[in-house]
Order: C-alpha cells, then structure tokens, then sequence
C-alpha cells in the first residue's frame, strides 16, 4: 500500500460526528487503485463498498460515503482500473482484476481496528454502487462470500443481453461506453477487438457473447445468496427492467431476502431520486449489516409513477405505488384483441433513415415527456407495420412486460424487428412510447415464415379510457444496428396482446409541495418576529434634518460574522454620497463591497455605526426603503410566471398605484423583447440579470443600488446599461454600483469608494483617483503624425508616447524628463498643444491603492 494525498477531518454540520478521510493508493497486480476510506466516531462498526458508474471515479461518490459514515460505516471508495488516478486497463468487470481488486479491499478492510468482524479475515461488509458500481456488487457477492448485503443500482444482469438483446447490436449505447472509457486504447485487447469487430459488421457472434457473460453477474448468479434491494431506473434503455426482473428472480431462488424498486430515473435521464434511494440503502444495510431489527426497509416492490405537475416549475411530481411482494413482469395479464390483419414493409438499404425511441444523452427528456403524454418517437412510412385495439372503455395500467405471438416473412431469410407498445390519443394521430423504449429481436430463418412470442418493453404506464393500444414493428431504430441489406418483411399477429397488471399494487398519495405547509409557518413566525420587534423598530433615531437631502451618509460601520473573531467583514467605514452623482463602490473579492450594500439594504444588522438614507436611519423595514431600488445578490422570481408578470406582481406587492411604476421604462431598459412573454423558467442567466435590473427600476427609486449588474449581459447591453446610469443621475437620482469591470466604472462612474479588507481606502471622484501618476494625457487641436509620434518617444527622459484612439492627444510616459521639458520639447516640434494633464487608468489606481492596502 503507498500512502496517497493524506488524512484530513470534515467537520459535519447539525452535531453530527466529524467524518475523518484517508487516501491511499493500493497496489494490485499491476495496477495502482485510487481509494478512500471515511470513518466517523468510534468503535467497531460494518463497512461498506461504495463503486462509481462507468467513465466516473470514487469522487463521484464521495458525498454519499460521507453519509453512510455519518450513520455508523466504515465506507471504502475507489476509482476502477482506468479511471480517475487508478491505473490498468478497462475490464468491464473482470473477474480477474476488477473483481479480484475488491476482495483485496475486503481483505484491508479486515485488518482496520474500525471494522466488525464476523470472522477473522471476514469483515461485515456490504457493496453498492449504480450501473458498473452496481454490476461489482453483484460479482463481488458470487465471488467473495465475505459479502453480507448488497444494493445494486440500475446495472446489468447479463452484459451480453445488454449491449446485444436478443441478437441486436445496440450500437449508440456500445459507442458511448468505449468513448466515455477513452478509447480502445484503455480497455483490454480482447474487449476493443470484440467492439471493432462487432462494430464493423453490425451482427454480434458467439465469441463476443461468451466475452461478456463471463464479466455477468449471470454468471455466477446460482451463487449470490445474500440480501439484495435492487434499484432499477424505468427510463433507461442500456439496462432496462428486464434485467433487474432476472437478477431478482436468480437471487430469491437462493433463498436470500430480495427487494425491487423501480425508480422513475435511469440511464436515459429522469428523476434520480437520490435522496429516497439512498436513504432506503442505507436502511436495508442497517437491517442486514447491523442487525437492526426496526430497521424499515419498505415494501418488497415500489414502482415510482407520476402523480401530476409541479405548477411552480412545470417538474412532474411522483407518489409510490407499492406491494408485499415482487409481482415480476408477467402478473395478471389482459388481453386486449389487436386489428391490422396482415402488413408488408421494408429494411432499407444501409438502415437508413432509422426510426427513433430512445436516444442515450437525449433519450431522458424525452423519457420525461412521454410521462406526460407526450408524444416524440417516430416511425417511416413504409418501414413499420402498426396494429391497433379499439379504444379502451375503462382505464387500464400496464406494470411489466407485455408480450404478443407474431409470424414473420422476410425474403432475406432473417428480419431484424424492433416492437414497441404505444398509448394512443383518441384522435387516433397523438401516441406516445412509454419510457422511449423498444424491444429488438432477431428472427431466424423466416424465408417461409415463422411464429414468434415478441416480449415487448417492460413499463409502468397508465392508459385512460378513450385511448387505444398500437403495437408497432419497425424495421430500424436509431440506437441499434440494422442489416444493410435492403430486405421486405411480411408480418400478422396472432391474437391478442397480453398486457401484464398488478392490482395489488398500492399507490400512495402525492407529496404535498413544501410550500403549502411551509409558507403558514413561514407567516407565523414572521409575524411573531414583527410583533417581536415592534418597539425596537419605533425606537429608532429620528430623522436629521439636515441629511433630508443626501441620499446616503454612512458612518462608522462595522459588521462581523459570527465564527469570524478575528475578521471584519467591515470595519469603520464612512463615506457620503451626493445627488446626482454614479458612485463606484470597488474592492478586491472578499473587500466588504456586498455586506456593506445588504447592510444598506436592512437585510442584515451591522455591528456598530450607522447608516442614513435621506436623513432616516436604516432599519429592517424602514419606510425610507420605499425610496431604494436594489439589486443585490441577484432577484428571485417565480419561475412559472411570465417576466412581465412577475414585474407586475412585485409591484402591486408593494401597494403604490400602477401608474407610478414606469414599468414600461424599466422594460425598455431590460431589453427583453419577446420574451417577457415567456416562463421566467425557460430564462437564461442574462436574461434574468436584465430582468432583475427592470425590477430595481420601478419606480424611479432616487437610489439605486446595483451589485455587479452587468452579469450576464453582452457588450451592447454593458454599453446600454453604462449610458442607462450616466442619465438616471443625470435627472437628479443617485446610483451606487459595485462592479469588477474596471473599464465601465470608469466610463460611468462619477465617484469612487475603494475598500480592501472591510475597510476604506480612498474616496472620492474618479478624476482625483486617476490624476496621479507618471502619464501625461496631452490633448492637441489637430491629429498628430506618426513620425512626430515616434520622435517624442525617442526624447530624452520620455519613456513612451502613444496616440488616444480619438487621435486628438497623446499619452506620454515620463522617464526622467519633467512635464515643463515635456512641453517645451513638444512646442518646438510646434505641436498645437491645447491641455497637458496626468492621466492613470483606473485599473493603475486601483491596484496601486489595493496594494498599499496590503501593505
């Protein structure tokens, strides 16, 4: 073993022990494996091995450790061969050398003093780990009794059935896993030339069958005995249900205890539902590694399904639906008869143009979708045969694996088919594929016809009365290899379709949505806190008469944060602001800019000092807000209204008549066009930048302040909103600004307030923070020529000489020389001279008086 990056503690928060991290590196018949091992508290305790998906590495994982060892694990994570910092090739699981490498971290798990053990050399230890990391708890089950549970999540039963069902290359998805591993050049040599050749003539042979069922759990599946919750993703056309459904009838015949969920995500996309999932491994270990009779493992099957549309960000909300036993994918089928007699189509040559379900990278919105009727797979015309019920009379919910008796042609001698189930609409035109999925199968020897049993995907789907079932049987799919033989096949179904049900099923009521509980108690206790601090806030300072016309005059303010004893966020701070001045509030990253305006504001309280707008004390709630328009860390909008809308809402919120909110000045000044129309969901970051800008505007506040407005916005609309400031203090108005973008403050700004550290630096206009320094800014009645240009460079004492961009001066860098040489030498070369001052950029100013800050 080398020990690695070393052993730091992270501190948990709510009093939850500390979660202490070792990396090391362990060294593995060739290989080096990246792992890192999370403990937290004392005494002896289970482990566990947490593996990654395929192409991740063990910081994929890392949060979740974190929590397993929170709630009493000794957690073991690592990066498989070829990925992350472990070194070796890509096995897909080798028995050999991935699946060797876990039993070698069982056995160190073993010797750690943390670690229970059952026996000696024989920790108590669990595996899980999602899609490859799912695919080593099975093997590591098979192949090291040492196992005691295991929590597989949406991985593979059988390799071969995965990337080659039923005798279908399943290219796109066999594309992806080479790529996202780097290229053949990282897997094993008898892995990349299986690939390339089956890649190359789109027909998978023996050999590269028997390659992959020997990295399958399959094929040790007679020797995983121990208790399994097996999590399976519903979209998800790399390993569908049918591989969970195989995995779970294998195990349970060993006599080990077996739990299904079939959770809405998968490969394809879709709600995870990460925290459901991961709290419910980690209670199905507590009952089986720690002994933890109470422990509530849930039902022995739950299938997620859809129980209606968030309305606050268009999501679809999901209710469990559940069993005391697995049901498989065959239970209590309906026959529903189909009409279509018999049907002739085409494979293309080249399989080209293919039809599309589902699409790895794209396939889990459409997935989404499709959960709520609607419809984006598509079949050509004269490709396909469909076969349609009548419609339905009663609701009808499929819950497994729908299967149906065909006989197929094909003058070519073998059809290569891909069936598929779709919900169709009334109108007979709206269908929609459950889930994105299709089943290929291969028919052989169908020159004179043969009858097969076509299983169709496995869904969970509800179908309402009115619609109709359509089974459809297309000659190519994008995501699978189709013969490049032109070929005609000829097809009919014989009988019905048996359409598997599950009326045990459960089904649980809708989570309400936070807000409807969260949002009383939320008034609760914001009116008790504003009864709270009634007299507070009627004992604030009274008005200074002699400030009623400045907008702003702070002083001594001071704010530290809690845990931060030694550190000022701010600390004596004074300054004022006038009418009509723009004043650039600047600092470092960390300076105190952003505390000093949420202060301003009356989002938080300072420490000591005080501040005044327009005379009036600043107090959470102060009246003389009314008069402030703020953008502040951004603006919260309701995602599921229109721009417009949310604008008119947050105005009407503030109980001022509508003709006084100038909104449509503020929108022009957005720049948002048609998109006020739109969703404030469907926004990109600039948009809602510009958005949030309008909504600081309305009214014509006499003080506007603007944390970094320019976020998110182009050129143009950083122009726009440079002239915006210059006229809105032009009227009257003041407007603070805090920016890092050094060029536009100085274009637009007036004044200046530097702080460094929480504290003032320099204030003042911006002219008398530039003016010093070792630049001349010369201006002349008339262009300079070049050549004259070149010859002040080369005086004596002049440093360089470089013409403005209007032409019309000359910036002059002072090495030696004094400005009374200066002119003297540029009036003998009778250079219509009209001004000579110093000139420094702000970004010069700036850093120099940051760097005597520093000092």
């Amino acid at each position: 073993m080398l020990v690695g990056a070393g052993t730091w503690t992270a501190v948990a928060s709510d009093g939850a022990p500390a979660v202490h991290r070792t990396d090391q590196v362990l060294s593995m018949d060739g290989a080096r494996i990246d792992t890192s091992y999370f403990t937290a508290g004392s005494g002896r305790r289970p482990a566990v091995l947490v593996g990654h998906g395929f192409g991740g590495s063990k910081d994929d994982v890392r949060a979740q450790a974190e929590k397993l060892a929170r709630d009493g694990y000794a957690v073991l994570t690592w990066s498989a061969r070829g990925f992350g910092k472990s070194t070796g090739e890509i096995g897909l699981n080798d028995p050999d050398h991935e699946v060797k490498d876990v039993s070698r971290m069982i056995d160190w798990l073993a010797a750690r003093p943390e670690v229970r053990l059952d026996a000696k050399g024989d920790p108590r230890v669990g595996v899980t780990g999602a899609s490859y990391g799912g695919g080593i708890s099975l093997l590591a089950a098979g192949y090291d009794k040492r196992v005691d549970a295991i929590a597989p999540l949406i991985t593979y039963w059988n390799l071969a059935d995965a990337l080659f069902p039923d005798g279908v290359f399943k290219k796109l998805w066999a594309g992806i896993f080479f790529s996202t591993g780097g290229g053949c050049q990282t897997f094993q040599k008898e892995l990349c030339d299986m690939y390339q050749r089956v890649a190359v003539s789109g027909t998978p042979d023996a050999a590269a069958r028997t390659l992959l069922e020997e990295r399958s759990p399959s094929a040790v599946g007679d020797r995983i005995d121990v208790p399994a919750l097996i999590v399976q993703g519903q979209t998800d056309s790399l390993f569908p249900l049918g591989h969970a459904d195989a995995m779970a009838k294998a195990i349970s015949a060993n006599g080990a205890p077996v739990d299904v969920d079939w959770m809405a995500g998968g490969h394809d996309g879709g709600d995870q539902e990460s925290g459901r999932v991961q709290s419910r491994i980690t209670s199905w270990f507590d009952r089986y590694l720690k002994d933890d009779k109470g422990a509530d493992t849930g039902p022995a099957f739950r299938v997620s399904r859809t129980g209606g549309v968030d309305s606050t960000d268009g999501q679809a909300l999901l209710r469990g639906a559940s069993s005391d036993r697995y049901p498989g994918l065959e239970s209590g089928t309906t026959s529903v008869p189909l009409n279509g007699g018999t049907q002739t189509f085409a494979n293309p040559p080249g399989g080209s143009p293919p039809a599309i379900s589902a699409v790895p990278g794209v396939g889990g919105g459409l997935s989404q979708l499709s959960t709520l009727g609607v419809g984006l797979s598509l079949d050509f015309p004269g490709q396909h045969a469909r076969f349609d019920s009548a419609p339905l009379d009663r609701s009808l919910r499929i819950t497994g694996s729908p299967t149906i008796r065909a006989t197929v042609t094909s003058d070519s001698g073998d059809a290569v088919l891909f069936a598929k189930v779709y919900d169709v609409g009334p109108d007979g035109r709206q269908q929609v594929l459950p889930s994105q999925l299709v089943a290929p199968v291969r028919v052989e020897d169908a020159r004179k016809g043969r009858t097969v049993e076509l299983t169709l995907p496995a869904v969970d789907h509800q179908v309402v009365p009115g619609h109709r079932l359509r089974v459809v049987l297309s000659a190519t799919d994008l995501g699978y290899a189709s013969p490049a033989a032109p070929a005609t096949y000829r097809v009919s179904v014989d009988g019905p379709l048996a359409v598997p049900t599950v009326p045990a099923l459960t089904t649980g009521s809708t989570a309400l949505p936070w807000w409807t509980w969260g949002l009383p108690a939320a008034g609760v206790l914001i009116a008790a806190a504003l009864l709270l601090t009634a007299r507070r806030r009627t004992s604030a300072p009274a008005p200074d008469p002699a400030l009623a016309e400045v907008p702003l005059r702070i002083t001594g303010l001071t704010k530290r944060y809690a845990g931060a004893a030694d550190r000022y966020a701010v600390r004596d701070l004074s300054f004022q602001v006038e009418k009509g001045q723009v004043l650039g509030l600047l600092g470092p990253n960390g300076a105190g800019k952003t505390t000093t305006l949420r202060m301003l504001m009356g989002l938080i309280s300072p420490d000591a000092g005080e501040i005044r707008v327009f005379g009036h004390a600043i107090r959470p709630g102060a009246p003389v807000l009314s008069r402030v328009g703020s953008f502040v860390e951004g603006a919260g909008f309701l995602p599921h209204l229109s721009g417009r809308a949310n604008l008119e809402l947050y105005w009407q919120a503030t109980g001022r008549p509508a003709e006084d909110s100038h909104i449509e000045e503020a929108l022009e000044i957005a720049g948002l066009g048609d998109a006020l129309a739109r969703a404030v969901r469907t926004y990109s970051q600039g948009m809602r930048q510009r958005l949030a800008i309008a909504q600081a505007m309305l009214g014509m506040p006499d003080l506007l302040i603007l944390d970094e407005p320019t976020n998110g916005l182009d050129p143009p609309q950083i122009r726009e909103m440079r002239d915006v400031m210059i006229r809105y203090a032009a009227g009257g108005r003041t407007v603070i600004v805090s920016s890092h973008l050094l060029s536009e403050v100085e274009q637009s700004c007036t004044h200046l307030v530097v702080m460094h550290r929480g504290q003032l630096v320099q204030a003042g206009p911006v002219a008398e923070i530039t003016g010093a320094g070792d630049t001349l800014l010369v201006t002349t009645a008339e262009e300079v020529p070049e050549p004259v240009v070149e010859k002040i460079a080369a005086l004596a004492g002049i440093g360089s000489a470089l013409r403005t961009d209007d032409g019309l001066g000359l910036l002059v860098r002072l090495d030696g020389a004094s400005t009374n040489a200066l002119v003297t030498e540029l009036i003998r070369l009778d250079i219509p001279l009209t001004g000579v001052g110093p000139h420094r950029r702000l970004e010069d100013a700036f850093l120099t008086l940051i760097s005597g800050g520093s000092a």
